[in-house]
């Protein structure tokens, strides 16, 4: 099967007060170290947002058709610039990912005749942001977002959908204020 890996770059960031993808980690910029996974389980990772942003080496920016428009629109533009079947998709703020994890995500996926496969902590809180998308399902994903939907979890609807039940909450842990970012500042 044929996988390739996004990180979705292009949020507004707005309850952190700053870029998150910029955020220092590991002696890195937060979104590199996620790129860093994703490229390590899929083979490929790409970055979806703006142009503005320095790409790291090895990697390149696919520029978000949808700016503005939410997670949702981040997607969809990963879904048509690829090639490959299965798609990594994880949002730039999930400082606890691991490429192993990843990769039991697309192992999982491409298991079952699905459409995405979305993984969920122990609260059965469905991460669409850290998911494995197959190409196929852009037609359906296109035609809920010219219905109006930016949700991605309903625009889901009507798509097969399998769900993985992650036991722990850590891989799935994502940073929107500072708050949240606080523990991980130091590392």
């Amino acid at each position: 099967m044929s996988r390739a890996g996004y990180v979705l770059v292009g949020g507004r960031s707005s309850r952190m007060g700053r870029d998150k993808a910029l955020l220092p980690f590991r002696g890195e910029p937060l979104a590199q170290v996620i790129a860093n996974e994703v490229k390590a389980a899929a083979g490929h990772a790409a970055f979806v947002g703006t142009p503005c942003r320095p790409v790291p080496s090895g990697f390149s920016t696919v520029l978000d058709m949808y700016p503005g428009e939410g997670p949702l629109g981040g997607i969809l533009t990963a879904l048509r610039n690829t090639s490959s079947g299965w798609n990594l998709i994880v949002a730039c703020d999930m400082p606890n990912v691991s490429a192993a994890f990843l990769r039991e995500l697309l192992d999982a996926a491409e298991c079952w005749d699905v459409d995405a496969l979305l993984p969920a902590g122990p609260s059965r809180r469905l991460e669409p942001l850290c998911a494995v998308y197959h190409r196929r399902a852009l037609q359906a994903l296109c035609a809920a977002f010219a219905n109006g939907q930016r949700k991605v979890t309903a625009a889901l609807d009507g798509l097969r959908v399998a769900v993985l039940i992650v036991p722990e909450a850590a891989p799935l842990q994502n940073v929107n204020t500072p708050a949240d970012w606080s523990p991980y500042a130091r590392g």
